[in-house]
């Protein structure tokens, strides 16, 4: 064994410890008074238990899949394992445990920001971020950690060989740690985001709409429940929404690099790159967060902007040291008429990928912030009611797909030119090789909203509210930043995934003038409407009872409006947490059984139709939505303080009409950008991953699959 395969485990241990290091050192922090420590263990209590409750749920769908996987891979001759059920139980296992690992520690980073920021904001900045770098740094750790652990066992205990057919065997099995992230990611986030939206609508609409309440108001049944779904859906959810992009991305691109090995028989390096990669990804990550300060009166934005943005560049000069360190000199070709690639053509790959997902991230970050034209547009709207801001809302989301998808193309379209599909896929690792740092900075922006809801419902003095609201203002920027990379991540992960698929069953491409193969383009392309219409509806209807249960409080309890009375807030967190679920399992069930019936049923080709459909409206959708309802969210928050100026002179305060319909453009766009939205990022890769699980299985099943023979087609 090459003793430098170690530093990739070795690089998960880092991660690992750092995280341990940093939430140590949150845990030091003053939790702040009494009240303070009351507030915020019930909002831990009730993450938590949520967090419990769901992972009880996903513990027997592991189960039932694993079993299934080692019953299914049994046939040695295409180079299956029944040990797929062993790397899928450990993948899913592993995202897990980073989304308890993340979300305990930012539940507690939550007051600790609050009795922070009575000192100023530099400290309060301190606290939340190095709650979310507990977060991010878990993830990276335990999936690299993860990987690396199960190279190492099958090649050098389990499938021993140095072979093609060895590597095949390997690859095909360790293909099941992606799936079993990718499960998990689903789940997290279909059920985080049905949970935290029923609480934000319920909060919104009664709370603020209807009663008058100030935000985050202790007299508001729903804000604790609220608070909670910030937690489950944008810190553990969104964690284990880029776990499953950072595996997919290293799978895939460890699968693409059998085609060099079987030109270049022995020849490993394109293999073990990914896994070099995602290790200096890690250091480079924790690097990165030694820069986030700010002083007094300054901008946090620019801090995490200089954390995230000088891990990306040093990610990019050392692609090159690995990619000259592990790429032999003379290049490497797929085939004898395939174009040579060099050490530095990979390199290239890589930054490609960087940029294209710095471009969407800023882009997506235009045209969800405050002050910018699309904001503006919608807050505009809002004079002449709800009808109009919905409206407003609706065309910029349309809108903003278009420079997204014009980076994510130049993007593939670049990096296939210098390492084709090789270069694809290392340009989707690229972009998530620093996802270390790229999930702290989202994972911050929850901690610092939580420590506002901390101060108002603590009664803080003003200065402190005003320092959390700053943190919490930078968030929103950096969440909208955050969905467009998850977004971008998600698009290069799943095309791939999907080129990996077709190397390992051989279909080379797809040829669109076959009925089955325009009928799984079809169905692919309407499964993301589908899926995006179960979460929706799920939030609608959780919502109602929300609703209904605060509007019962606020009449049955006496003295509860006039500040007099506690509300009930357990029984808000237990609609929320029940609603999220019993409705998250048919969307999920339904990701992982449709490639599985498509490609059983009717073969390879019609599968691939599958894919290439849902991927690209499915990343359409979501690129909408996740745009459409940050818009939306600012527009709403461009009348705190002063209130609005509009372009005719008029200033329309918060409590104004036009507030209101602000209000309601902003409830219609919370499932946009935290449950629907997000979510198709997790099904495109999920369904192109079981498509890479399942390649072995249909290359028994014939062109047509069995569905396909029985009907001659």
């Amino acid at each position: 064994m090459n003793p430098i395969l170690l530093v990739i485990p070795a690089a998960g241990l880092l991660a690992l410890a750092f995280a341990y290091y940093q939430a140590s050192w949150v845990y030091r922090q003053d939790p702040g008074d009494a009240k303070m420590q009351e507030i915020a263990k019930l909002i831990q209590t009730g993450a938590m238990a949520f967090l419990a409750r769901e992972y009880k749920v996903l513990a027997v769908f592991v189960v039932i899949v694993a079993v299934i996987l080692g019953v299914i891979n049994t046939n040695t001759a295409t180079h299956q394992s029944p040990i797929i059920a062993l790397a899928f139980a450990a993948g899913a296992g592993a995202s897990a445990l980073s989304g308890y690992f993340g979300m305990r520690t930012a539940t507690n980073a939550n007051v600790r920001t609050t009795a922070a920021a009575r000192k100023g904001l530099g400290p309060a900045l301190d606290v939340a971020f190095a709650g979310g770098s507990v977060m991010g740094m878990s993830v990276v750790g335990l999936a690299l950690f993860g990987l690396g652990s199960l190279y190492l066992l099958f090649t050098q205990v389990l499938f021993r060989g140095n072979d093609l057919s060895a590597m095949q065997t390997v690859l095909n099995t360790i293909t099941g740690f992606s799936m079993g992230a990718s499960s998990i990611a689903l789940f997290a986030r279909v059920g985080g985001g049905i949970y935290t939206k029923a609480a934000d609508v319920g909060a919104d609409l009664v709370g603020k709409v209807e009663a008058g309440l100030p935000e985050d108001d202790p007299r508001n049944p729903a804000v604790i429940a609220d608070n909670v779904g910030d937690n489950v859906g944008d810190v553990a959810g969104m964690g284990a929404d880029l776990f499953e992009s950072y595996v997919g991305a290293i799978v895939g691109t460890m699968v693409l690099g059998l085609g060099y090995t079987a030109s270049a028989q022995g020849e490993f390096g394109p293999i073990v790159l990914p896994l070099y990669i995602a290790a200096a990804g890690i250091v480079s990550a924790i690097l990165g967060t030694f820069v986030v300060r700010t002083p007094e009166g300054g901008n946090p934005q620019k801090a995490l902007d200089a954390g995230a943005f000088g891990a990306a560049g040093v990610m990019a000069i050392a692609t090159f040291g690995i990619a000259y360190a592990v790429w032999p000199a003379a290049g490497l070709q797929t085939s004898a008429t395939a174009p040579i690639v060099l050490w530095w053509h990979v390199g290239l790959a890589t930054v490609f990928g960087l940029i294209s997902g710095v471009l969407v991230g800023m882009i997506a970050s235009y045209y969800c912030s405050t002050g910018n034209r699309p904001v503006m547009s919608i807050a505009e709207q809002s004079k002449t009611g709800a009808a109009t801001v919905v409206i407003a809302g609706l065309a910029v989301g349309m809108e903003s797909t278009a420079l997204p998808i014009l980076a994510i193309a130049a993007g593939v379209i670049s990096s296939n030119a210098v390492a084709g599909l090789y270069g694809v896929a290392v340009a989707a690792l690229g972009m998530l090789s620093t996802t270390g740092i790229q999930v702290a900075v989202d994972a911050y922006g929850p901690i610092a909203d939580n420590a506002g809801g901390i101060a108002e419902m603590s009664h803080q003095a003003k200065e402190v509210r005003e320092r959390t609201d700053t943190l919490d203002a930078v968030g929103n920027t950096t969440a909208a930043i955050g969905k467009g990379f998850a977004i971008g991540s998600a698009a290069l992960t799943a095309l791939a995934l999907f080129a990996a698929f077709a190397q390992q069953t051989g279909i080379g491409g797809i040829d669109i003038g076959k009925p089955l193969v325009m009928s799984g383009m079809f169905i692919g392309g309407m499964l993301p409407f589908l899926f995006s219409s179960m979460a929706m509806r799920a939030v609608g209807e959780a919502a109602m009872e929300m609703i209904e249960e605060v509007r019962r409080q606020f009449r049955e309890i006496p003295g509860l409006l006039e500040g007099n009375a506690l509300p009930d807030t357990a029984k808000c967190v237990d609609i929320s947490t029940a609603a999220a679920l019993k409705r998250m399992v048919l969307p999920g069930v339904m990701a992982v059984v449709s490639p599985v019936v498509i490609g059983v049923g009717f073969g390879a080709e019609a599968l691939a139709g599958l894919l290439a459909g849902c991927t690209v409206t499915g990343v359409m959708m979501a690129i909408f939505m996740a745009n459409a309802g940050g818009a939306w969210d600012n527009a709403k928050k461009s009348f705190e303080g002063p209130g609005y100026t509009m372009l005719d002179g008029t200033v329309h305060p918060k409590g104004s009409d036009a507030h209101k319909a602000a209000v309601v453009g902003d409830t219609v766009g919370d499932p946009f950008k935290d449950t629907a939205g997000p979510s198709l990022n997790i099904l495109i890769k999920l369904m192109s991953v079981v498509a890479l699980v399942l390649a072995p299985v249909l290359m028994t099943v014939g062109e047509t699959g069995l569905i396909g023979r029985l009907l001659h087609l």
